[in-house]
């Protein structure tokens, strides 16, 4: 990939040998951006685990203090509409909105939360909202009794992070006009979560590589002492 003279540039400001602290690279990530729009900062973890062993399928969800910079539209199927939409859901229905999105296609939301009893429902469309990433899971709380704890938590910032096959995490957890303490608190949260989550069964270093960096920006590595 040819880079380009901006992020050549950005590059320059970084020392790629250098593990950088929590609070260095969010200060340092603000300067890195090579967009005109205000970019996403992402965290990338790289971690010595087997995803094909089900102790080691890292799964969760983490609420950031300052949210992501990202406001996601939710979605939620439950008979509590007045509850879903008093706290925020952008639209609450049962079975009458799953058909819509069956036979119009429709997908104007980002998440989909939903109460144990229309699970039944939902479990029917497994093959179109799956591949999508939409399916609601207890594991990420998307599917809940208290869909109005479900749905708050979600406008206030909560993210899922999940481990894919080669080991890597993603994770949006702020903008480029976050004041840096709030990058830093999103950050420490994050690498915290990352850390408790570790598997019993893992051997040896666990997180092999942590970097933080911009859409479109080059990353900084991030140093994990004190914490593993």
């Amino acid at each position: 990939m040819k880079k380009g003279k901006k992020y050549l540039a950005a590059e320059k400001t970084i020392d790629a040998t250098k593990l950088y602290t929590i609070a260095e690279a969010a200060e340092l990530v603000k300067t890195t951006s090579t967009t005109k729009f205000d970019a996403t900062i992402d965290v990338s973890f790289h971690l010595n685990v087997d995803p094909k062993q089900a102790d080691q399928a890292i799964r969760g969800t983490v609420i950031l203090p300052h949210g992501n910079g990202k406001t996601k539209k939710v979605l939620a199927i439950t008979h509590k509409v007045d509850e879903a939409k008093a706290a925020g859901a952008d639209y609450a229905g049962g079975k009458e909105l799953l058909e819509k999105i069956q036979k119009e296609n429709w997908f104007d939301f980002d998440v989909i939360v939903a109460t144990p009893d229309m699970m039944g429902e939902l479990g029917k469309m497994g093959r179109l909202l799956g591949p999508k990433g939409l399916m609601p899971n207890p594991k990420t709380g998307t599917v809940s009794m208290d869909i109005a704890k479900a749905v708050s938590e979600i406008k206030a910032g909560k993210v899922e992070y999940r481990v894919d096959k080669d080991g890597n995490i993603h994770v949006s957890i702020a903008r480029c006009s976050f004041d840096t303490d709030k990058i830093i608190d999103n950050l420490n949260v994050i690498c915290d979560q990352i850390v408790k989550v570790k598997p019993a069964s893992v051997k040896g270093a666990y997180i092999k590589n942590a970097v933080i960096h911009t859409t479109m920006g080059p990353a900084i590595k991030i140093t994990f002492n004190g914490r593993q």
